[in-house]
This record gives structure tokens, sequence and C-alpha cells, in this order.
């Protein structure tokens, strides 16, 4: 049996785009830069900056749209400059990222991120997540390994909305209590064992650091807390995402944001929001309750949302269009027993009640 294992790549810190020429060079001089407009605004003039004593030339910058759909990658895929630069930039959050990456993936071309928010593990992993053009979830995209190298300047992530690095604290505190759900009794391979155990202790440190990087983000300051924070959101956390199956990668927490994706709420209210009430809500449904009263509290200390009024789904149409999504996404198919639609709705209901 042959195995191949393709790792995340990552420089995070205050001059993480001086790491540029060490490791973008060796892949040609031309450069397209992709993103989205807030996110080009904030850091194009630090990546210009720091590829100036460079060979690498910018042969074009390119807004990406304003969704990770098929209708915007079938576009920037098309245009003549990104097809002949050497290398792509993808720059912004997870839905611009996830984009450039299915375009490079497409046309063969070697692609760097750099994320100037940390609201997703999106800059380190080696899946797409997809949406149809009114913003409901399509689905997820392989690809064969994650970006080259990922640079993540803190100033410039420290310097976004707050609510960012908020919902990617959230949507970091899932994977390991999704990761753990799904592989239990299970016979692992060397990649999917490796994988889980890799993220074990994630939401101990993300818990003991997160009010720390909040409390700098609020400052809109780089600060040791944000560099922990985000060595698990986009290190730990794309490691285990690379590393397991995708049975493996995610759970009841992603179905319900999924779900709520066909609703305003999966619109107004963040991914890593969502996935972590959704956390909640698997812990409650598995009897995990130290470790849910645990998050809760954390949860409750950063202002995450706890509740679905919270989350501004309150209506009985509203919730059965997000159950009835969530129910039908494979991501809850691998796991130690079967998930049902009562369960989940027994589950919802007793995290209601300890937020009263």
């Amino acid at each position: 049996m042959t195995l191949t294992v393709n790792l995340p790549n990552f420089t995070i810190g205050e001059n993480a785009y001086d790491e540029i020429a060490t490791y973008c060079t060796p892949f040609g001089t031309k450069v397209a830069i992709i993103g989205g407009k807030k996110a080009l605004k904030a850091s194009q003039d630090r990546i210009l900056d720091a590829i100036t004593s460079t060979d690498l030339e910018v042969v074009d910058t390119v807004w990406y749209g304003e969704n990770a759909n098929l209708s915007n990658i079938d576009r920037i895929a098309s245009i003549e400059s990104v097809q002949e630069a050497d290398m792509l930039f993808a720059v912004g959050g997870g839905r611009a990222i996830d984009a450039v990456k299915s375009v490079a993936h497409r046309l063969d071309k070697p692609v760097f991120s750099f994320p100037t928010i940390a609201s997703t593990c999106a800059p380190t992993t080696a899946v797409c997540v997809l949406y149809e053009d009114n913003g409901e979830m399509h689905g997820v995209q392989q690809i064969p390994q994650p970006p080259v190298h990922s640079f993540a300047d803190s100033v410039v992530i420290a310097e976004a909305p707050t609510k960012y690095l908020w919902a990617g604290i959230g949507d970091a505190i899932t994977k390991e209590i999704e990761s753990t759900f799904s592989a239990r009794g299970r016979d692992l391979s060397f990649k999917d064992d490796l994988g889980v155990k890799i993220v074990q202790g994630c939401n101990d440190r993300l818990i003991a650091n997160g009010k720390a990087a909040m409390d700098a983000a609020h400052e809109h300051k780089a600060s040791p807390a944000i560099d922990k924070v985000l060595q698990e959101i986009i290190g730990t956390t794309a490691l285990t995402s690379v590393l397991v199956h995708n049975d493996y990668n995610s759970n009841l927490a992603h179905a319900l944001y999924y779900g709520a994706t066909a609703t305003e709420s999966g619109e107004t209210h963040l991914h890593g929001e969502w996935t972590c009430y959704g956390a909640l809500v698997l812990l409650t449904m598995d009897k995990q309750y130290e470790a849910r009263d645990t998050l809760f509290e954390f949860m409750k200390s950063i202002n995450l949302s706890t509740n679905l009024e919270q989350l501004e789904l309150t209506t009985e149409e509203d919730f059965n269009k997000m159950l009835n999504k969530c129910m039908s996404m494979d991501d809850i198919t691998v796991s130690p027993y079967e998930i049902t639609r009562e369960m989940v709705i027994s589950a919802i209901q007793e995290v209601e009640e300890i937020n009263k």
C-alpha cells in the first residue's frame, strides 16, 4: 500500500510576509493576487512591500467575487492573466481562499494563502467549501493538497473586525469534538489515527487563550495570545483536516451550519458562530455534559451564540428548513450511532433549556 501525506505549511506572526521569498520564488516569478476587496485593501501594500526585493512580479490583482460559488470560480479561471501566472496568491477569508484553491486546482497552479481574517482553517486545508449562487451550501470539493504555504500576518488579522477571530475560535473548537466523535470505536488507518490524536488538547488551549486573544483583538493589537489562537485555527485543526478521511473531518456541528445556509441565519451569522453552537448540540446529544458545560461557559465568556434566538433562527419554518438540510448532509453519516432527527431536536431543546 502506498501512503501519501501532504501536510499544511504555514508562517504565523507579525512579520509572516517576510518569508514570501523563501517559499514562493522556487515556483516562478509571475503572481496573480486574488481576494476580497476589503482583504486586498488590508494586506496588499504589506504583500507588495515584502516582494519588492524579490524576482516576483504581480501580473494582476483580481476581486474573487462575493462567494465561493461555481460561477465565480468559472469566471476567475477564465481570466487570461490568471491562466498565465506561475502562482496564485489567495487573499482574504475562508470563502475567498476556498474559491482560489479551487481555481488553482483546476488550472494546475501552486497556490499560497494569505488569510486576513482568522474565521476558519481554510488557508491550510485541502478542501473547498462551495456554495450555490443564492448562498446555500453546494458541497465540499476535495483537492490533493493544501496551499503550498500559508502566511498569517497577525498584525493584519488583529486589525480586522473582531467578529472574524471570534468566529474562528468557534470553528476551531468543533474539530476536536467532531473528529473524536466520528472516529469513536472505529479501526482507524495511520493517517486517520494520527489526525484524531493531533487535535487532542486543542480545545484546552483555545479556552486558555481565547479570552486574552479577543481582548487584544478588540484593541486591534497583535499579541502572543492571538498568535497562540492562530496556531490552533490554521495549524492544529488544519493538520487534522488534511490527515483524516472526510468521514472524520466533521459531524453534526457542521451539518447544522450547512442546514442554516438554507435560511437567512446562515447568511447573517458566521460559519464558526454556527458550528460552535452545533458543538454544544452534539455534546448534549452525546451526553458529554461536563465537556458541554465547560464549552458553554467559555462561549458565554466571549459572547459566542449559545441559543437559536441569538442566531436569529426563531420561526418554525426556518427551523424545519435548517433541520431538513442538516439531516441530509453526509457529515453525520459516519457516527458512533445513527443520528436521528428526533435526537437532534431533543438536544437542541436541551441546549435551549440550559440557556434559561
